[in-house]
């Protein structure tokens, strides 16, 4: 398969109408326009539903193209982040008490006004996703989607062999019921233990309140994972380009 994994360059252009789709690919880091030009030959390219041609233009700020049945973000005015949240950093770009938000860790350095995709609450660090896609953000955030987040935490032990049981059957909570899609027990240090769970709603401080609601409360949060979209060894307070793959696997999880 001729498509990279690059990130659509920084200083690619902003299109005003209609380009050529090879133009188009090549400025989304999809690759070479004869690479490109080679995969709408070999009809592995549709625009709006139909199988591209050659010789076919489009506006890429509203054409819905995928590459081998994957959304590419053609858009270059957008911008899909993943940053490593500190302890202690609010979740909001700009605070009016004061206190370091997201925007401080981003500077000037992307020049499209970006907006977190959920939140973190300030005692909470990980995975936070950043972008100026409203529709996608939408999607991710709404629970009819179904997008499922995954925690580390430390809490107080020891922890029960049907803990993860109880917590796959729900737990009732003050404002409705909550499941685990998964649970395991990472480490177990007598008082303390590490675990990790994924679920797949993002109400505020679901995942503290579900733990201390079964007797472990939660003394540090982390957040892995949304979607495909892993931390991995981003460093905290440092934010990275998403690549072409991971934001069609964000799109792929929405149904996109």
């Amino acid at each position: 398969m001729p498509r990279d994994n690059r990130t659509p360059s920084p200083d690619a252009p902003v299109y005003t109408g209609p380009e050529r789709l090879q133009k188009v690919l090549a400025a989304a880091g999809v690759g070479s326009r004869r690479a490109c030009e080679d995969l709408i030959f070999r009809r592995r390219v549709t625009v709006d539903g139909r199988v591209a041609q050659l010789g076919d233009k489009v506006d890429p700020t509203t054409a819905v193209i995928h590459v081998d049945g994957e959304r590419l973000a053609a858009d270059t005015r957008l911008v899909y982040l993943a940053m490593n949240k500190p302890r202690g950093v609010v979740s909001t770009m700009a605070d009016e008490k004061g206190r370091t938000a997201l925007a401080d860790f981003i500077g000037n350095r992307i020049e499209q006004r970006v907006y977190h995709v959920g939140r973190l609450d300030a005692d909470s660090e990980g995975l936070l996703l950043l972008t100026n896609d409203g529709t996608l953000a939408h999607r991710l955030m709404h629970p009819s989607f179904g997008v499922p987040k995954t925690y580390l935490c430390e809490v107080s032990g020891p922890i029960p062999r049907n803990l993860g049981k109880r917590l796959a059957a729900g737990v009732e909570l003050e404002d409705g019921p909550v499941t685990v899609d998964a649970f395991r027990v990472v480490d177990s240090l007598g008082r303390t233990a590490q675990v990790e769970l994924t679920l797949h709603e993002g109400r505020k401080h679901i995942v503290r309140r579900l733990l201390a609601e079964v007797g472990h409360p939660v003394s540090r949060l982390v957040r892995t994972s949304i979607g495909p979209i892993r931390l991995g060894d981003l460093r905290s307070g440092r934010t990275r380009r998403l690549t072409n793959a991971e934001v069609a696997a964000l799109f792929k999880a929405v149904g996109d």
